[in-house]
């Protein structure tokens, strides 16, 4: 039909042809020609409505709409009493709620070079293969390997949309921090406000942790958190997050932590020389003026990670983000400084080295280095030597009971609490029998 309209406007007006030429020419009717010529649109085929089950129930629909917009489907269908598919009636409600909802526009934003960067945490939901040390108490297996379900620090510069990304072992305020820092680094620029929503980590109710608040005032940076339930304030890292889970993880499998952070390390350059249709320019060559924009990283890097002081016990062993460190021994008793990066465990004493370990991303861990245990072992036996020698030079076994046992002379007694002898050899001799038959 829209075919042989547009060949007989064309014959009629380009090659100056009459009708009843026209009609010789493509066969068909004088008045198919002649409606065509008076038609200035294409033909189009319309049915004619014939109505709906629910054009008897639309009154009292926009009755209850009127009076409660949100009202669910189910509910209205109940109300009215509708038996008949529920499709329908959606379809319906679909179509009215509109009309009598409050609006809510979310106006555009526009974003300035340097000013803002989103950040957000995102969970791949699949399990990550993490590393059980030998005596460790607890694991998650998955497919007969231990995996941990961990979360995707992502940052997303506002006004290039250039996306940072990396995996990291918790949620917590100093594991939060160090990912920052981290991509700032990387970035090489700090911008004017960093924006959170409410992550327990960063802050809640408008109150940023202990750690927030350093890490802020050392880049001089301000971190602002979202009101609550108001996803859109931060809705380019939102999209980035989808952006990640549709086209970062499907078809790929992680043999740990390190893998991941490869393997998506690897990917960022690809997702951000995209093109970008809400800046019409590709993320990583926009990030230029943007980094150019921001300001400078600080001379002495923030004091990032989770940092505890303890006093060491006899079992050497110190507890940091879940998982148990041997310390060495030789500072049993005294205060050790405890400080989780992303990837190790340094321990100190007084600004002395006492241990490095490499970070365990699972938890409920014990960790142990070889070379503490030894040091244990021969303190020990140093510590067993210098008691024994405290007990006394003269020991002999006890009959019947294969005990060893030290055996002092009764005058050590008389002259230890300046006692003078009151009784003979005879009655002393007799009350050593005894002592040694109760023995």
């Amino acid at each position: 039909m829209t075919e042989d309209w547009a060949e007989i406007r064309r014959l009629h007006k380009s090659e100056q042809m009459s009708i009843k030429a026209i009609v010789r020419k493509t066969g068909l009717a004088r008045n198919t020609v002649r409606a065509a010529l008076a038609s200035d649109t294409p033909p189009k085929y319309e049915r004619a409505a014939v109505g709906s089950m629910l054009d008897a129930y639309e009154p009292r629909i926009r009755a209850l709409l009127a009076e409660f917009p949100s009202m669910p489907a189910t509910v209205i269908a109940e109300r009215i009493g509708w038996a008949n598919s529920s499709s329908v009636l959606r379809a319906k409600v679909a179509q009215l709620r509109p009309l009598y909802a409050p609006s809510d526009p979310a106006d555009r934003t526009s974003y300035v070079a340097g000013e803002i960067v989103q950040c957000d945490l995102w969970f791949p939901g699949k399990g990550i293969p993490v590393d059980v040390h030998a005596g460790s108490k607890t694991a998650t297996w998955v497919g007969g390997r231990p995996a941990v379900d961990l979360p995707v620090l992502t940052m997303v510069a506002a006004f290039s949309g250039f996306i940072m990304a990396t995996l990291l072992p918790s949620r917590k305020t100093g594991d939060l921090v160090a990912g920052m820092w981290q991509l700032l680094t990387g970035l090489g620029g700090v911008p004017k406000m960093l924006v959170w929503d409410n992550e327990a980590g960063i802050g809640q109710h408008h109150r940023l942790t202990l750690g927030a608040r350093s890490f802020a005032g050392t880049l001089g940076t301000r971190i602002y958190q979202t009101a609550a339930r108001d996803p859109e304030a931060k809705g380019i890292v939102e999209r980035a997050n989808g952006f990640l889970e549709t086209s970062f993880m499907p078809g790929r499998e992680f043999d740990s932590p390190h893998d991941y952070n490869t393997q998506l390390t690897s990917w960022l350059p690809r997702a951000n020389a995209r093109m970008l249709r809400r800046t019409g320019q590709q993320p990583g060559v926009r990030v230029t003026a943007d980094v150019a924009a921001m300001g400078a990283l600080p001379p002495i890097a923030p004091s990032v990670g989770t940092t505890v002081r303890v006093r060491l016990g006899r079992d050497y062993y110190v507890r940091i983000a879940g998982n148990d460190y041997s310390v060495d021994p030789g500072v049993i008793g005294r205060f050790v400084d405890v400080h989780a990066g992303l990837d190790t465990v340094t321990i100190t004493c007084a600004g002395t080295s006492v241990g490095v370990h490499q970070r365990c991303w699972s938890t409920h861990q014990t960790i142990t280095d070889p070379v503490h245990v030894d040091t244990a072992a021969g303190l020990r036996t140093a510590f067993q030597a210098r008691t024994a020698g405290m007990r006394g030079p003269a020991t002999r076994p006890v009959s019947g009971l294969g005990a060893v046992v030290g055996v002092r002379a009764l005058s050590d007694y008389d002259a230890l609490f300046d006692l003078a002898p009151a009784v003979t050899d005879e009655v002393a001799v007799a009350a050593r029998a005894r002592l040694e038959v109760v023995r």
